[in-house]
Parts: C-alpha cells; structure tokens; sequence
C-alpha cells in the first residue's frame, strides 16, 4: 500500500535546487544594429566611388 503523505523535506530540497540554479545562458546582445549599420556603410561606399568614378 502507497503512503498518502508526501515528504516536505524532499520538496523543500527541489525548491532550493531551483532557486540556487542560475540561468544557463544569459542571453547576448542583438547583433541586428551591427549589420544594418554595416550595410548602410557600404552602400553610402559604393555609391562614393561610383560617383567618384563618373
């Protein structure tokens, strides 16, 4: 026959487990601004020396 009671002890112990992990990975910064920023600079680039060029 199974025990109707649940140990406390061995929740409290889980719930302490949980609270002292830390996330596994924190997350990084986006790298979106960087790109369009990149792209931006190449195209005011490219268009220079195509004007240059003429």
């Amino acid at each position: 026959m199974s025990e109707n009671q649940v140990d406390p002890s061995g929740n409290t112990e889980a719930f302490r487990a949980f609270t002292r992990t830390t996330p596994s990975e924190a997350q990084a910064p986006s790298k979106m601004p960087y790109i369009i920023a990149g792209a931006v600079a190449a195209v005011v680039l490219i268009a220079l020396i195509a004007w240059l060029a003429l």
